[in-house]
């Protein structure tokens, strides 16, 4: 009776354990952890894989992503640049030293090129008395960003960015003659653009496209040239048996900004939809998410492909998986022969009850085999930043309070939580200003009276002090608006300016503020501000004397408009020598770093 139901259940539970730790054999069709992209001998061999697999993936898999994955330019530190010709002037804010992240706004220290929506513009913006616009070049798609390499200018376009007939293109062009740029070079390649990473002389450009059509059959890759059309052939493909909903190529594809006549290399990978990309100066790391139904909430994985990159060279090295969901490309890292990756599994809630997240870290080594980690951080809460710097990770998860932890890397076998610091807020976005203080840029919170969250409020801005790394603690905070602000450097770390010998910090802010007049007491934690202000803030940052406000730029003439047109928001801020650059697709303003006194400006 009751007995034998309980060796039964006991039995039945026995028995998927057991199925949940061994491939499934479906026609063929292998399911694994231990995933491992093959190479393509033909299109028929992928067109049959995709065939057999439909069934079985959607009886036990749920994609995190469907569709083309649409993203915007990623973040890190700004360099001071100086020579005997040029003043020192700000670069893009990216995340690995020597690899150049695309963006709207580069600047050479004398010129600077802004890509506005379907146009790009070149400007001469040093010195100031001289500045004006030289020429501008419109495009039919929308530029996702550009580069600059010595008298080249690279412009990533998207043709169709929203439908299967999605197009990348990368266009060189010689920049000798400001005034008249020269299309060198014109590579298109089906997809819709990904992101995109320099290092030296070579463009890696990553896009994904629709891997099957609506009748079922695989559309390949093509790249299209000035002498023709070529398919990228099978033998240039490599798939993932893993079962997938959302079939895509993600293609990789270098390119020679320099040197018109290097033909340019490319390899597809047929896997899941690939949205989080890390990329060092000898890899780039895809990764796609991706949920099998074993268990009643699903397990939640990430599968990693390591790509080596050499000389423009594309190779296929090896696969991974490992527990949970990537939050952007700052949760991972490459140091010193090993890859880190930081994840969350499960979901947050407004009770610690109904809550199932926990985050975790991974220290893969060069062939992706897991050699440490750390598992069950912060229970119930989310990762909102990571940052990897050297032997260590900072990491912020949050779901009432915001614990900042300091984690150990320096033995890889045995990662360790130093320490933790529990404060109100979170930090979207962690930036070095040195070895031992990180800024932190998020969002402060008042916690609920009734159930276990907290409400958002203003842009915070902190400096945290991680010397002591058992005790790190928050030396410095600034708050701006209320409930509402918001910064595009929460989302995208290239709007970011910082320059530690400066002790400068900008972003740029749409500021939201209550109207206190129409509440009687204190305002609720849960209203929000309207929004009345946008510009960029600027601060002096020290750890003599924190953060504190240096002035305010904005682009928006309140006494003539009503709200804030998007046209004047600020974008971007950039200095060359003594002058702050803040860009927007109006105009651009040109001021004292010292006072911030307005200088001149320059209708785009």
């Amino acid at each position: 009776g009751r007995k034998m139901k309980t060796i039964l259940i006991v039995t039945v539970i026995l028995v998927a354990i057991v199925v949940a730790a061994i491939p499934f054999n479906t026609d063929k069709i292998e399911y694994s952890w231990q995933v491992k992209l093959k190479k393509a001998s033909s299109y028929r061999e992928l067109q049959n894989f995709v065939e057999k697999s439909s069934n079985f993936y959607n009886q036990r898999f749920t994609s995190f992503y469907y569709g083309i994955p649409r993203t915007l330019g990623p973040i890190e530190t700004y360099d001071n640049v100086k020579s005997s010709s040029k003043p020192s002037y700000s670069k893009t804010n990216i995340q690995v030293e020597g690899v150049d992240e695309a963006d709207i706004v580069k600047t050479d220290g004398e010129y600077i090129y802004l890509a506005v929506g379907k146009q790009v513009v070149i400007l001469r913006a040093y010195p100031v008395e001289d500045a004006e616009v030289l020429s501008k070049m419109n495009f039919n798609g929308t530029v996702n960003g550009i580069f600059t390499v010595e008298n080249r200018l690279v412009v990533l376009e998207t043709l169709n960015s929203f439908s299967r007939n999605c197009a990348t293109s990368v266009k060189v062009y010689d920049i000798s003659e400001r005034e008249n740029p020269v299309l060198e070079r014109n590579l298109t390649v089906t997809g819709c653009y990904l992101t995109s990473r320099r290092i030296n002389e070579y463009v890696y450009l990553i896009v994904s496209s629709w891997a099957v059509s609506e009748d079922g059959e695989i559309v390949s890759p093509k790249v299209f040239v000035a002498g023709g059309v070529q398919k990228v052939p099978a033998a240039k493909v490599y798939y993932s048996t893993v079962p997938d909903s959302a079939y895509t190529f993600t293609t990789v594809i270098s390119v020679n900004v320099q040197n018109d006549e290097q033909e340019p290399v490319f390899k597809s990978f047929l896997i899941g939809v690939s949205t989080k990309v890390y990329v060092s100066l000898n890899n780039i790391y895809l990764t796609v998410p991706q949920k099998i139904w074993l268990t009643d909430d699903g397990t939640e994985k990430t599968f990693i492909h390591k790509i080596e990159i050499k000389n423009g060279e594309i190779e296929y090295k090896t696969s991974a998986s490992v527990s949970g969901r990537v939050l952007n490309q700052f949760s991972m890292d490459e140091y010193d022969g090993y890859f880190r990756i930081a994840t969350t599994i499960g979901h947050v809630a407004r009770t610690v009850e109904e809550a199932s997240a926990r985050n975790n870290l991974y220290i893969l080594d060069s062939d992706l085999k897991i050699v440490g980690k750390l598992e069950g951080l912060a229970y119930g809460e989310q990762i909102h930043s990571a940052r990897f710097m050297g032997n260590r990770c900072y990491l912020v998860t949050f779901r009432k309070i915001d614990p900042f932890f300091v984690i150990d890397l320096q033995n890889p076998y045995s990662p360790k939580v130093l320490g933790y610091l529990k404060i109100t807020g979170y930090s979207d976005y962690l930036h070095p200003y040195d070895e031992n203080y990180i800024i932190g840029i998020g969002k402060e919170t008042v916690a609920a009276e009734n159930g276990d969250f907290s409400w958002y409020q203003g842009v915070k801005i902190s400096l945290f002090n991680v010397e002591n790394v058992s005790e790190p603690e928050e030396i410095s905070r600034y708050i701006i608006g209320d409930r509402g602000t918001d910064s595009p450097v929460l989302r995208d770390h290239k709007a970011l300016l910082f320059d530690k010998s400066r002790n400068l910090l900008v972003l740029p802010v749409t500021v939201a503020e209550i109207n206190r007049s129409k509440y009687e007491g204190e305002v609720p934690p849960y209203i929000c501000g309207e929004p009345v202000w946008q510009g960029v803030y600027v601060f002096n940052i020290s750890i003599e004397n924190g953060i504190t406000l240096r002035g305010k730029v904005t682009h928006i003439n309140y006494n003539e408009v009503n709200g804030l047109p998007e046209q004047y928001q600020i974008k971007r801020a950039l200095y060359i020598g003594n002058i702050l650059y803040t860009i927007s697709d109006e105009k651009i303003m040109m001021n004292s770093l010292e006072d911030l006194t307005e200088i001149s400006e320059l209708d785009l």
